[in-house]
């Protein structure tokens, strides 16, 4: 078992930035690569971006390219998200979550590709 724990979000004005992390315990040896997605009131929960634990590969959906950042720091087990020039439309609950098996590119950014989920944090953006 993996157990991932969000911590960063937060209300922002629409510009700002929050950097939000995600800390793994328990059997972290298993990770593979570790995603953010987010979840909207009313919405899907969608992809936002994906890094790959040894190579540190970094993938993002369209609208967080320029803006968010993935890195990740193998020693303390954990992963963050820089997230610059904020919208409202970024308005969610952000969930990390990961993989123990290699996956493709696409298949990174399906949630149904990951075993192990946080309890998400809030980011609201108001504008």
């Amino acid at each position: 078992q993996v157990q991932l724990v969000e911590s960063g979000g937060g209300l922002v004005q629409a510009g700002g930035s929050l950097r939000l992390s995600c800390a793994a315990s328990g059997r972290t040896f298993i990770i593979n690569s570790m995603g953010w997605f987010r979840q909207a009131p009313g919405k899907e929960r969608e992809f936002v971006a994906a890094i790959r634990w040894n190579s540190g590969i970094t993938y993002y959906v369209d609208s967080a390219k320029g803006r968010f950042t993935v890195s990740r720091d193998n020693a303390e087990n954990m992963v963050n998200l820089q997230m610059n020039s904020l919208k409202p439309e970024d308005t969610a609950i952000y969930y990390c979550a990961v993989t123990s098996s290699w996956r493709t590119e696409t298949q990174l950014s399906s949630r149904q590709m990951y075993e192990y989920w946080g309890q998400g944090t809030q980011v609201t953006v108001s504008s």
